[in-house]
């Protein structure tokens, strides 16, 4: 704005006391000018637009509780780790099985990926099929073993009476990032 064409004359005729008489003057004679009905009509738009803006300024409060409850709520949200399975490698599996067969000669211990089997031909077997059952399970470093198969005497077949088969993993434990 360019305050050297501004007309000091006019801002002044505004400013001048008389014309706050002459906006009175206008207000009390606008029902006889203007009529009842386009008075009623303004004030019921002025009535809305009030509404309106009270109830989206009490909407934008709540909205905005919500939100810091949200906030709040996520800032004591902990971090949960995540629990992998991973398959452990085929010869690190099968370099265990030709151990534990030295160790358990009255077993038949085979593996078949990560997975192993052992199997005994008679229940008198049991007290060792028992320890290479526990050696499986404290065999690797991580390892998660999960028992798939377990019969004994009766259950089994006829030919085997103590048969176990054992899926090997690798446990992994990653936290969860969290979106922000």
């Amino acid at each position: 704005m360019d305050f050297k064409k501004l007309d000091f004359k006019n801002v002044k005729k505004y400013l001048n006391p008389k014309s706050a008489d002459d906006l009175n003057r206008f207000l009390e004679n606008l029902p006889q000018n203007a009529g009842n009905a386009a008075l009623i009509a303004a004030a019921i738009a002025w009535g809305l637009a009030a509404a309106l803006g009270l109830y989206t300024s009490i909407q934008t409060q709540s909205l905005i509780e919500l939100r810091a409850e949200l906030k709040e709520t996520e800032a004591l949200k902990p971090i949960v780790p995540e629990i992998k399975d991973i398959s452990v490698a085929k010869s690190e599996v099968e370099a265990f099985v030709e151990k534990a067969k030295k160790s358990y000669g009255g077993l038949n211990v085979t593996a078949k990926g990560s997975i192993i089997t052992i199997t005994a031909n008679n229940t008198s077997n049991f007290t060792e099929f028992r320890e290479a059952l526990g050696h499986v399970q404290n065999g690797g470093a991580n390892w998660r073993v999960t028992l798939d198969k377990l019969c004994v005497g009766r259950e089994c077949d006829k030919t085997k009476k103590l048969v176990a088969s054992l899926k090997i993993n690798k446990v992994e434990v990653s936290a969860i990032e969290q979106n922000k």
